[in-house]
C-alpha cells in the first residue's frame, strides 16, 4: 500500500496590520485528530476523502489555521514546520513515503523571514527529493520562487466566495494519484502577471471573473492538461512578491504548460480595467446615507460592509471611525431595532462586561491595535450579552459580548475572528432577519449573510484592508503593476518564470 504524507496550513498575512499572529490565534490540530476535525467545506478532506477511498494509507502531519491577521510570529512557525519535518522522518524510517499532497493558503507570511510556503516545501523537498508533491492554494495565494520549486503542482480554488474548497483538494490529490499510478512526469508553468486586486473586485459571480474561469475550465479540458489556475494574489502584503499569477500543470509537457499559460495570462492582462465591486460602493458617509434610504423602502435588513476593517483579509478588527459615525448619526436612535454591528476585537473591553450582564457600564473599546486610523470609543451602555468560547467552523474560541449604545447592539469579541456568521448575532440574542441595518467587518458578504441580506452595501471605510489600493503606501512591491501604474507594457512571455 502507497503511503502519503498530508499536512495543512492557511492564513492570509496583512502586512499593514501591527498584531503579530501567534500560536493563540491558531487552531493546531495534530496527526489523527483531523479525521474528527473535517468539515464539508476544506480542501483538506477533499485530498483526505479521495485519497483514502482510492486505498492509500496516509501520513497526517500537522493542521494549522486561523482567521487572516497580520504576519505569523516567526517562533511559532518554526514550531509547526518543526513538527511538520519531525512526523514525516519518522513515518519515513518506519516505510518509504511515496508522495505529499498539502493544503496551503499561498499568502501566510511569517515576521522576519517571508512566504510559509516556501521554506516549508523547501524543506520537504530536500527530505524527499524524487517523490511527487502536490499542493491546493487558496484563489488569494501569491506564487514565489520558493513554492514553484519545490513542488511539482499547485492548483488554487476557482470560486470567490470560495465555495469549491473540497472539490480543490479532491483535485490535488487526483494529480497525485495520476503521478503516483500512471508514472506521470508531471510539468509546470508560471507566468506573473503585475496586477494587484482586492477579492471584492474578482468574485467570479461577475465579469471579467466569469470569462475567466471559464477559460481555465476549458483549457483543462485539453489532452495532458491537469490543472490551470489564477492566483490572484493578496494586495495588503506588501512583499516583492505581490502580484497575480497563472499556474498550468501538464502530464509531461513543459512547452504546452508554457503556451497555456502565456494565453491566459495575456487573457487577464487585457481584461484588467474590468476588476470592479460586486456590490454598489460609496464612501463612508454616502453608504449611511444611501443605507437609512432605503429602509424607509421596507425592504430589510439591509447590510453594510466596514470593508476596510476586514478581518477576514488580515485587518485588525478595532477600527472604530465607522462605528462612531453611525453611533453619533440621529437617525440610528429612530430605528425601531438597533443596528446590529459585528464587530470589534478588544480582549480587555471583553474582560470588562464579563460579570455586568444586564448593567449599564461606561466601556472604552477599539482603536487598541490601528492606532493611525482610529482611536478608542468610550460610551455609556448596557451590557446585553456575554457568550463564553464562542466558536463556529473549526475557528478559534473568542468570548464574545454584546454591547449597547447609541442605537447600536456592538459585537465585542475576546479573540480575533471573523464576522462571517449571522449565527453569531442570534447567538448573542438579537435575530438577524428582523433588524433594519446590520453593519459587518466584511468585503463582499459570505453566503449565510448574502442569504438572510435584501441588500448589500460597500463602504470604503479606512484601516488595513483599504479598498482604494491608489491610496495604500507600498514600500516593497515590485513596479510597475496595476492599478498603482497604468503606463507600461507588458510581455506575458518574458514573465514567464523557469524553474530553477
Amino acid at each position: 500500500m502507497k503511503r502519503i504524507l498530508i499536512a495543512g496550513m492557511h492564513h492570509e498575512s496583512n502586512s499593514f496590520n501591527p498584531i503579530t499572529c501567534s500560536e493563540k490565534d491558531f487552531r493546531v490540530i495534530y496527526g489523527e485528530d483531523i479525521y474528527q476535525n473535517l468539515s464539508k467545506n476544506d480542501s483538506v478532506s477533499g485530498i483526505i476523502e479521495t485519497l483514502r477511498e482510492e486505498g492509500y494509507e496516509l501520513i497526517p502531519t500537522v493542521f494549522a489555521r486561523a482567521v487572516p491577521n497580520g504576519e505569523v510570529d516567526y517562533d511559532f512557525y518554526h514550531k509547526v514546520k518543526a513538527e511538520i519535518i519531525a512526523r514525516a522522518i519518522a513515518a519515513q524510517k518506519e516505510a518509504p513515503i511515496d508522495a505529499i499532497t498539502l493544503s496551503l493558503h499561498g499568502s501566510m507570511r511569517i515576521k522576519k523571514l517571508g512566504d510559509a510556503e516556501g521554506y516549508l516545501l523547501k524543506e520537504l523537498r530536500n527530505l524527499f527529493p524524487k517523490i511527487p508533491i502536490f499542493s491546493a492554494l487558496d484563489m488569494h495565494a501569491t506564487m514565489t520562487r520558493s513554492m514553484h520549486n519545490n513542488c511539482d503542482g499547485f492548483v488554487g480554488y476557482k470560486c470567490a466566495p470560495h465555495t469549491d474548497c473540497f472539490e480543490t483538494g479532491v483535485h490535488a490529490a487526483e494529480m497525485t494519484i495520476a503521478a503516483l499510478e500512471n508514472s506521470r512526469e508531471v510539468k509546470s508553468a508560471w507566468v506573473r502577471v503585475p496586477i494587484l486586486v482586492a477579492g471584492e473586485q474578482s468574485s467570479t459571480s461577475v465579469e471579467p471573473m466569469i470569462s475567466l474561469i471559464k477559460a481555465l475550465r476549458e483549457c483543462e479540458k485539453k489532452d495532458k492538461i491537469m490543472a490551470a489556475s489564477y492566483l490572484m494574489g493578496f494586495p495588503w502584503s506588501d512583499n516583492e512578491d505581490s502580484s497575480v499569477a497563472v499556474y498550468v500543470v501538464t502530464d509531461g509537457d513543459l512547452e504546452l504548460a508554457q503556451k497555456e499559460a502565456i494565453k491566459l495570462a495575456k487573457l487577464l492582462w487585457s481584461r484588467r480595467h474590468e476588476f470592479d465591486f460586486l456590490t454598489e460602493t460609496y464612501d463612508e458617509k454616502k453608504a449611511l446615507d444611501v443605507a437609512f434610504e432605503a429602509v424607509k423602502e421596507g425592504k430589510l435588513p439591509i447590510y453594510l460592509s466596514d470593508s476596510g476593517d476586514n478581518p477576514t483579509a488580515g485587518s485588525t478588527s478595532d477600527c472604530t471611525n465607522f462605528l462612531r459615525l453611525i453611533m453619533n448619526d440621529k437617525r440610528t436612535v429612530k430605528l425601531s431595532k438597533p443596528v446590529i454591528y459585528g464587530g470589534i476585537y478588544d480582549p480587555i473591553a471583553v474582560r470588562a462586561c464579563e460579570n455586568n450582564v444586564g448593567k449599564e457600564i461606561t466601556l472604552t473599546f477599539g482603536g487598541k491595535f490601528d492606532t493611525i486610523t482610529s482611536k478608542p470609543i468610550t460610551a455609556i451602555g448596557v451590557v446585553k450579552a456575554y457568550i463564553k468560547g464562542w466558536s463556529r467552523m473549526g475557528s478559534v474560541k473568542s468570548d464574545l459580548v454584546l454591547f449597547n449604545s447609541c442605537g447600536v447592539d456592538i459585537v465585542i469579541s475576546e479573540a480575533h475572528v471573523g464576522f462571517t456568521d449571522p449565527s453569531m448575532f442570534n447567538d448573542l440574542g438579537v435575530n438577524p432577519s428582523t433588524v433594519e441595518i446590520i453593519v459587518c467587518k466584511l468585503g463582499y458578504l459570505t453566503h449565510k449573510h448574502n442569504m438572510i441580506a435584501k441588500r448589500s452595501i460597500l463602504a470604503l471605510t479606512k484601516g488595513c484592508t483599504n479598498e482604494e489600493l491608489k491610496a495604500i503606501d507600498y514600500k516593497k512591491v515590485r513596479r510597475p503593476i496595476f492599478p498603482l501604474d497604468d503606463d507600461f507594457e507588458y510581455n506575458a512571455f518574458n514573465n514567464l518564470i523557469i524553474k530553477e
